[in-house]
């Protein structure tokens, strides 16, 4: 049989979505043929995660080496309080089984490196970036243009968050090279100069507007519906409760 095949009760679990023109069963058949990893398992992983756990994504890999405190709870919601303690990517599986046990769930409870990130990456046909890092974005978005793999990345901080999509090894409407995470931020800025989130704060709704944005894009890009966000930067304000779109390209 196809491992694509929906059952009867996966028939029931996804009706929302296959009664939608955009998606249909076909493309729900493409969400369970995905296979997604998820970089981080925190305050953006968690609802990235739970989404696409709840859309049906076949099989979805967690990469995170920390363990669940208590000061994640605020914002990290695929975890609880009797996970304080629990390695995240373990903690993680266990939230996502519960939510859907159609879902196949591969941990890998390490940090991402120069060393490991090609081995890991190469296993998914799609990346979600919930890192808290430069040194890891960074990582990410050279190791996925070597592989062509496209990746899903954003950024939170105290009330405001971004959200892009990169695929540079794809050529635009125009015939022209998509853009590098390098076009929007050549380089990281020196060590200290940009707070993380324990020092500066962030509101632990903000991550869940982020998070789930990343989830809808990787839907879009798994079953080709709608325009994802490739030379697009979506800002959003969550004081103002605004959002605004810049675009950009190539610059070499």
């Amino acid at each position: 049989m196809d491992d694509t095949h929906l059952n009867a009760d996966e028939i029931a679990r996804y009706a929302r979505h296959i009664v939608l023109a955009e998606v249909g069963g076909a493309g729900q058949q493409k969400l369970k043929a995905a296979r997604v990893l998820v970089i981080g398992a925190g305050g953006l992983g968690s609802p990235v995660l739970s989404y696409l756990a709840a859309a049906g994504v076949g099989v979805l890999g967690v990469t995170d080496d920390d363990e669940v405190s208590l000061s994640n709870l605020q914002r990290q919601i695929l975890h609880d309080t009797a996970n304080v303690g629990i390695g995240k990517t373990e903690s993680a599986a266990r939230g996502l089984k519960r939510l859907n046990p159609h879902v196949r769930v591969i941990t890998h409870p390490v940090r991402l490196t120069p060393d490991n990130a090609t081995d890991i990456i190469t296993a998914y046909d799609m990346v979600v970036d919930g890192s808290d890092n430069f040194e890891t974005r960074y990582l990410l978005a050279d190791t996925c243009e070597t592989l062509a793999i496209p990746l899903v990345t954003a950024a939170v901080g105290r009330f405001d968050g971004s959200v892009t999509v990169l695929a540079p090894y794809q050529v635009n409407a125009d015939g022209k090279p998509c853009p590098r995470y390098r076009d929007l931020f050549p380089e990281a800025p020196p060590p200290g100069l940009v707070p993380s989130c324990a020092e500066a704060g962030v509101i632990g709704a903000l991550t869940g507007v982020i998070g789930t944005l990343q989830a809808m894009e990787v839907i879009k890009l798994i079953t080709g519906a709608g325009e994802p966000l490739i030379g697009r930067l979506l800002l959003y304000d969550g004081l103002a409760a605004s959002f605004q779109t810049v675009r950009y390209g190539r610059k070499g």
